[in-house]
């Protein structure tokens, strides 16, 4: 096969990588999922319906930015021979902008605030998704592939989960609070930005030292710009020649914004419609990171052994049936069960997404393909989140807002169907 490792693997290269979700998983769980947008939608927002919608459209705004940004970046990374500079880059502009949230106080005064930040940050995370997944095939084999994209996103969500469980027992729950932080002014809450930019930035430094990105002639970033929109431009024009990846491109892009928006609006959905509070939704959060980091582990496991394409219809089917019974749960208690069942496919088709891109990405085309991938998972990213809004502020029901996630699943499953599980190649023509 041409798409070999391009260095010798070793356990440093791995741990970094998987370290580095271990770190950036405390942005997810904790500021776009658990704890800083609940905090917007009950404690800065007018009222909670308002701030599920307004937190639900900025998200979608967010992924608008980065559908138009990640195949150019995807590009330029192809140009330049280099992923880690830029990857530094944009998590330089995730931590800083997630340490700013700190500022967002209890007031509809600083809705604006909030929201411009979380919008940059979550930039920022998702760009960095596009170059750090993009490394993947220089750390692994085609053989373990798919058990290292499992492992790195079940090492991941134990990076939620253990980041969840500090803001809970550290900042929220302190009695006193630490550091001399005010109730009265949600600094407990707000300090649980300043959590994740230290975190992240700790656990995700390993990988800028131990992995080292193959030698290329690359040229300036300034000519790779040019270059780059060049290269978008051309690929745009000749995915659909690449048929079997053009059919899985669009498949991805609707069922990753279903399960996008599911994860990112979970507990927004919880907050709204059960009235749970930070320190429960918290709680929600820890359990549902422990079910998909064993998720995610199984996952690997199901995706070198059954194929990263059966390990994500079998995760979608299972996606439906869970995220449905989330939808129509009454109680807390149903609620609790169908959404831990929920949360062990999150991992697997996450990670086999991934896995299988990189199987059907030409060798020299990875950066490219990881942009167009990004551009897939990112081009419709805003419908999900804009449907929740709309839907939540016409029947000013936050159920039924998210109940539109499921139409996305079901459109992704059936399309991935018609996907051939293959090997990359660097033949345009190869279908």
């Amino acid at each position: 096969m041409s798409g070999t490792a391009e260095v010798s693997i070793d356990r440093k290269p791995i741990i970094a990588f998987c370290l580095f979700d271990f770190a950036d998983s405390a942005f997810t769980t904790i500021v776009v999922t658990f704890v800083f947008a609940t905090y917007f939608a009950n404690g800065i927002a007018a009222n909670p319906d308002t701030g599920g919608a307004q937190w639900s459209l900025a998200m979608a705004v967010a992924g608008i930015v980065i559908a138009v940004l990640s195949p150019i970046f995807g590009a330029i990374a192809d140009q330049t021979g280099r992923r880690k500079p830029w990857l530094f880059a944009v998590s330089v502009i995730c931590v800083s902008s997630t340490a700013l949230l700190w500022y967002a106080k209890p007031t509809v005064a600083d809705v604006p605030w909030a929201l411009t930040f979380a919008v940059i940050s979550t930039i920022g995370f998702e760009m960095g998704m596009l170059f750090y997944n993009s490394l993947l095939p220089i750390i692994s084999t085609p053989a373990t592939m798919g058990r290292i994209s499992g492992w790195a996103w079940g090492v991941g969500y134990c990076g939620g989960l253990i980041s969840l469980a500090v803001a809970l027992f550290v900042l929220v729950q302190g009695n006193p609070p630490p550091f001399g932080l005010d109730k009265s002014l949600a600094e407990p809450v707000r300090a649980t930005s300043l959590l994740v930019a230290i975190w992240f930035t700790i656990f995700a430094t390993p990988l800028f030292f131990f992995i080292k990105e193959p030698r290329t002639s690359g040229i300036p970033a300034g000519a790779a710009v040019r270059q780059g929109l060049t290269q978008l431009v051309t690929s745009l024009r000749n995915i659909r020649n690449r048929r079997n990846i053009f059919r899985y491109l669009i498949a991805g892009m609707i069922y990753s914004d279903a399960v996008s928006t599911i994860f990112a609006l979970g507990g927004v959905y919880a907050g709204v419609t059960f009235g749970m509070k930070t320190e429960e939704i918290i709680v929600l959060g820890i359990s549902l990171n422990v079910t998909a980091g064993l998720g995610a582990f199984l996952g690997g496991w199901a995706d070198d052994r059954l194929g990263s394409k059966r390990t994500i219809m079998i995760s979608l089917t299972a996606l439906i049936v869970t995220a449905g019974a989330v939808m129509l749960a009454e109680d807390k208690t149903m609620f609790w069960i169908a959404a831990l069942a929920m949360s062990t496919f999150f991992g697997p088709v996450q990670a086999a997404s991934r896995t299988l891109m990189a199987r059907l990405s030409p060798p020299s085309m990875r950066g490219e393909m990881f942009g167009l991938f990004a551009l897939s998972g990112k081009v419709t990213a805003f419908m999900g989140p804009a449907a929740v809004g709309w839907v939540t502020l016409m029947t000013g029901s936050y159920r039924l807002g998210m109940s539109t996630t499921l139409i996305f699943l079901l459109i992704g499953l059936v399309l991935m169907r018609h996907v051939k599980e293959e090997e990359g190649h660097d033949d345009p023509l190869h279908t």
